[in-house]
């Protein structure tokens, strides 16, 4: 087509993907050019902001390494993540909900037995977590394989610190016959996302708070069973209505339980005042499990 105007290049771009052999790419493709160009009519874009857009995402991209997903945390950010949880991850009746992944999980974190200590010496007050893991018909998961990671008492994960030699306050352990898993760690704080980067400056730029309450991650994966990604936060958190990447849901909010010095379940085995947890994961079954 000749004499693309502001009114016909819509059409004209999205005339380009009729080639396209795979249905949903050409989909997907021909929404986000819809959308695009409506956003740029909306807003009357000039090509000075553009430029200014273009430049953010560059910068995204050159703050993204092998330790820090910088795009995930503008998804996370914008609510995309938990939008596409929420759609994709709808659960039946009892179920543990999912909420979003985050930018630091890691692969291959270390594997602990169950009563161990996965806080590695990370700053903070002990935490004992006493969980089941069980299917929607209330029968317990035996085998699952729980990743569990979090932030320390300073509001950083172990990757976010250089020079550390070694993971903390984080590992995978697996549930025994009864479905059960338990172990240490420190309590979690609320913390910011880091602002160090384009995302920060985006949140700061337009008067938000970089703030997440304080929560421990999850992802829980067992045979038959479709895989759970979600948090555990820690009830009367102060930014428990206002978290800065959308992911609470009310019923992942659960108690953690403080006891003074020489009291409570663990009265023998912690030095000083601690804090316990205890939070039933319900799978759903996968289709065909």
């Amino acid at each position: 087509m000749r004499n693309i105007t502001e009114h016909n290049i819509t059409e004209a771009v999205i005339a380009r993907f009729a080639a396209c052999d795979d249905p949903r790419l050409k989909e997907v493709l021909s929404s986000l050019v819809t959308h695009l160009h409506a956003f740029v009519r909306e807003t009357g874009l000039t090509e000075a902001e553009w430029a200014k857009g273009i430049e953010f995402l560059t910068a995204t991209g050159h703050k993204t390494d092998d330790k820090r997903q910088e795009f995930i945390l503008l998804s996370d950010t914008l609510g995309v993540s938990m939008l596409t949880v929420a759609q994709n991850h709808s659960k039946p009746a009892h179920a543990t909900e999912a909420t979003v992944f985050g930018p630091f999980h890691v692969s291959g974190a270390p594997g602990f037995d169950n009563g161990d200590d996965i806080g590695g010496g990370a700053p903070g007050e002990p935490l004992y977590v006493n969980c089941t893991v069980r299917d929607t018909d209330g029968n317990p998961v035996p085998g699952a394989t729980i990743d569990v990671w979090q932030a320390d008492d300073d509001g950083f994960y172990d990757v976010q610190l250089e020079g550390l030699a070694a993971h903390r306050a984080r590992g995978t352990l697996r549930s025994n016959e009864q479905g059960r898993f338990w172990f240490r760690t420190v309590l979690p704080v609320a913390y910011p996302i880091p602002t160090d980067g384009p995302v920060g400056a985006m949140l700061l730029a337009t008067g938000r708070h970089p703030w997440r309450p304080a929560h421990v991650h999850f992802m829980v994966q067992a045979r038959g069973c479709d895989t759970l990604i979600t948090h555990v936060f820690r009830d009367g958190d102060a930014y428990l209505d206002s978290d800065t990447v959308f992911g609470v849901r009310a019923s992942l909010v659960a108690p953690f339980v403080a006891h003074k010095a020489g009291t409570g379940p663990h009265a023998g085995e912690a030095p000083g005042r601690y804090h316990t947890l205890a939070f039933d994961f319900v799978l759903s079954r996968a289709v065909g499990g």
